[in-house]
């Protein structure tokens, strides 16, 4: 009989990994329940969503001066690991799937308005409902879109050819 081999398990990233993950989408959850609640609650959502991309951004530089510790350039490539990350966890997590979420709620409760007699509460319930239900469909093409823009721009200016993890 062989002994197994054990295949080295992948480090967990809590940003990405775990439940952690979806503080990330505090925001969208957030809009789709403005119709709702307060605007306070809708901006809370966003301080959430900002301080989980905020950290994930720090996570990952914190992690990068563990790789390179005192190799040259190591200050550059930290930098290059917080921004890098920073930038495409805003993009991705806060700022575009909000705007998505916010102008589908917005729609729905409008075409509500003028194409049913539903009671107002109604068509609140159910623009939340939309835009919760709209939430899984809009996470891959956006990671996808904001892969290829940063591949296509920022990722260039500071030589980064691949995907910060």
């Amino acid at each position: 009989m062989e002994p197994k081999e054990e295949k080295p398990s992948k480090a967990v990233d809590i940003y990405r990994d775990t439940w952690v993950r979806f503080l990330g989408y505090a925001n969208e959850v957030g809009e789709a329940f403005r119709p709702l609640v307060p605007v306070s609650l809708v901006w809370g959502s966003y301080a959430i969503a900002t301080a989980y991309v905020t950290a994930d951004a720090v996570d990952k530089g914190k992690k990068a001066a563990a790789v390179h510790g005192d190799e040259p350039g190591q200050k550059t490539r930290v930098g290059v690991a917080v921004v890098d990350t920073f930038v495409w966890q805003a993009l991705a997590s806060i700022i575009i799937p909000g705007f998505t979420i916010n102008r589908v709620c917005a729609a729905t409760l409008h075409l509500l308005g003028r194409t049913t007699k539903l009671p107002l509460p109604v068509r609140k319930w159910t623009t939340t409902a939309i835009g919760l239900s709209t939430i899984p469909f809009i996470i891959s093409p956006i990671d996808r879109s904001v892969d290829y823009l940063l591949d296509s721009s920022l990722r260039k200016v500071y030589g980064h050819g691949e995907k910060q993890e």
